[in-house]
């Protein structure tokens, strides 16, 4: 195949437990519809003295093409592979309230930089599950490799998508 990628390292938006996406209970993501990945299950957060507050970061250095509150994508370079970060589950129904946009949408980012400040402690006290996919958009079979299983910190490897 003569239409060789090099291998993508995608890493943890925020610190917590990394796990199937099939654990997260929303079947957009623990069916693979939008592409596989891995969800991290967040710690409770502290940073900054905000007690509960955390900054999601960018997993892959590109260009963030799609910025909401609850919910970010960067383009790699190569603008053929886009990484969806998603903070919380039906966190779009709380109209952006407990987020923060740090960064901008086209904004041409460095894998680490924060993108959102949120809190997943509120999502949880709003009902809302706080796991956070992290999803490699439309990726082929047998493309995401090396997934993590466990404690990660935030800019750990989570994945390698090739």
């Amino acid at each position: 195949m003569s239409d060789v990628t090099d291998a993508l390292d995608v890493l943890a938006p925020v610190a917590g437990t990394a796990l199937s996406l099939s654990t997260v209970p929303d079947p957009v993501f623990s069916e693979g519809m939008v592409g596989p990945g891995v969800a991290v299950h967040p710690e409770p957060g502290q940073e900054g003295g905000q007690e509960g507050t955390q900054s999601a970061v960018a997993p892959i250095t590109g260009d963030l093409v799609k910025l909401h509150p609850h919910a970010f994508v960067v383009m790699a370079p190569d603008q053929r592979r886009g990484v969806l970060v998603h903070l919380g589950i039906d966190t779009v129904e709380l109209a952006g309230e407990g987020f923060t946009l740090l960064a901008e949408e086209g904004a041409r980012i460095e894998a680490g930089t924060p993108v959102i400040r949120w809190s997943p402690g509120l999502v949880a006290a709003q009902g809302k599950p706080s796991v956070v996919p992290v999803v490699a958009l439309d990726a082929g079979e047998g493309t995401v490799r090396d997934l993590a299983d466990g404690a990660v910190r935030t800019g750990e490897s989570l994945f390698t998508w090739h």
